[in-house]
């Protein structure tokens, strides 16, 4: 056998490990992209001749992409709340990259990272499909291990993962009806801005948080069920009227496959309703009669008081 077909393996598990207060936290990766660094190139012309000089100058590092299960993942959804609540809170970590006989083969570490970006499944009642969360983060510094040994923890490959299915969830809005019944939610991304900063010192720039950004909720609902949404509509968009009743508070929990235990909750602040529609309707057809609507989130919170939380 060649030494180059020796060395080859395929992909077979990753493990994220961050440091959470001094303690170290590992999740399953379903994915994992990025985190390499990229050299910017100057190009100089030299006097009056046709020769040009080229040589690299100032480096940034492109996000991390990765997607993951729950197991493990409280301390991850701790740091993404940090970021939510403005706090902003670095975080420094590796992804282990393994064989599937779990045996180490790269290692990607990380320092000072910041949350960019969280993106939710989209949610369907009808779904059997495993929910996976996605986020980015931006790390200010990074290295690698092409030769680390060791294995990873078998507790985080997936056949270890708790459960929790894109069908398993429940909308709640105060004083609408019938929201319980939502049946679908669209993919929702919560994004945190972060700005580059370079100094006369450093070939790597500093980066620091800027605004966060909260998305629409859609979703849809039977039209047997959307009352309380219809009556929301003819309140604060049809007719307009500008009352503070007319914003309400909700959360939308994440459930395991029994329906009844919450794994964990998400806290939705300030809603309110922006459009409540019929989707299209067609003669004789056998589908149930469902409506659209699209609501504003001032801000969310993830609630740790689910049974992801006490493990």
């Amino acid at each position: 056998m060649s030494q180059a077909q020796s060395k080859a393996y395929t992909a077979g598990n990753f493990e994220l490990l961050i440091d959470d207060e001094g303690k170290q936290s590992a999740s399953y990766l379903k994915t994992v992209d990025g985190g390499f660094i990229s050299a910017a190139i100057i190009d100089e012309p030299v006097g009056a001749a046709i020769h040009r000089v080229k040589h690299t100058s100032v480096a940034s590092i492109e996000p991390f992409s990765v997607e993951f299960g729950l197991q493990g993942s409280m301390s991850v959804l701790k740091w993404i709340q940090s970021s939510w609540n403005r706090s902003f809170s670095r975080r420094n970590g590796q992804i282990t990259h393994a064989d599937f006989n779990l045996n180490q083969t790269f290692i990607h570490e990380f320092s000072d990272a910041l949350i960019m970006e969280t993106t939710f499944p989209a949610l369907d009642g009808g779904s059997k499909d495993p929910a996976m969360l996605k986020m980015k983060f931006q790390p200010e510094r990074v290295s690698t291990q092409t030769q680390p040994g060791g294995t990873i923890n078998d507790k985080n490959v997936p056949s270890k993962q708790k459960s929790w299915l894109c069908s398993g969830f429940r909308l709640n809005i105060d004083n609408v009806a019938n929201t319980q019944y939502v049946n679908k939610i669209e993919s929702f991304t919560i994004k945190q801005g972060v700005k580059a900063f370079y100094t006369g010192t450093d070939r790597f720039p500093q980066i620091e948080p800027t605004k966060i950004d909260f998305p629409n909720i859609v979703g849809t609902i039977a039209q047997g069920y959307g009352d309380g949404m219809q009556a929301w509509y003819e309140q604060c968009v049809a007719n307009g009227i500008a009352d503070p009743k007319s914003v309400k508070q909700g959360s939308l929990e994440m459930l395991a496959p029994d329906k009844s235990t919450v794994l964990f909750r998400l806290t939705l602040k300030d809603c309110g309703l922006l459009s409540y529609k019929l989707n299209q309707s067609t003669a004789n057809s056998g589908d149930i009669k469902r409506a659209r609507f699209e609501m504003y989130v001032s801000e969310m919170a993830i609630d740790g008081s689910g049974s992801l939380a006490r493990g």
